[in-house]
């Protein structure tokens, strides 16, 4: 069985950080991509970062500059460093890996979410 959990949400100030984490737990054989989403209320999930196995990471436009994605391999975790936090990145954030199975079968995982709520 495998299980997504999230850390690091939280109220914070316009203008404030906070870093999102993301562990794997499980059996598994091994992870491939691992992203980053959220839903506002009333709105529909959307991607804000997404990072490959060897590093490669990729950005919604509203998080470039702003927001950084990284993994550790070894600890099969996913963080993610949002700066110069907005009123408009308020949303839950949840967390997705891609695992490969032991029976080598590719699954979509998702955790349960961790509210960032931005505001003054």
């Amino acid at each position: 069985q495998v299980q997504l959990t999230e850390s690091g949400g939280g109220l914070v100030q316009p203008g404030g950080s906070l870093r999102l984490s993301c562990v794997v737990s499980g059996r598994f054989f091994s992870i491939n991509d691992m992203g980053w989403y959220r839903q506002a209320p009333g709105k529909e999930r959307e991607l804000v970062a997404t990072i490959t196995r060897s590093g490669s990471a990729n950005y919604a436009d509203s998080a470039k500059g702003r927001f950084t994605i990284s993994r550790d391999n070894a600890k099969n975790t996913v963080d993610l460093q949002m700066n110069s936090l907005k009123p408009e990145d308020t949303a839950v954030y949840s967390c997705n890996a891609r695992v490969i199975s032991r029976m080598m079968v590719l699954y979509d995982h998702w955790g349960q979410g961790t509210q960032v709520t931005v505001s003054s």
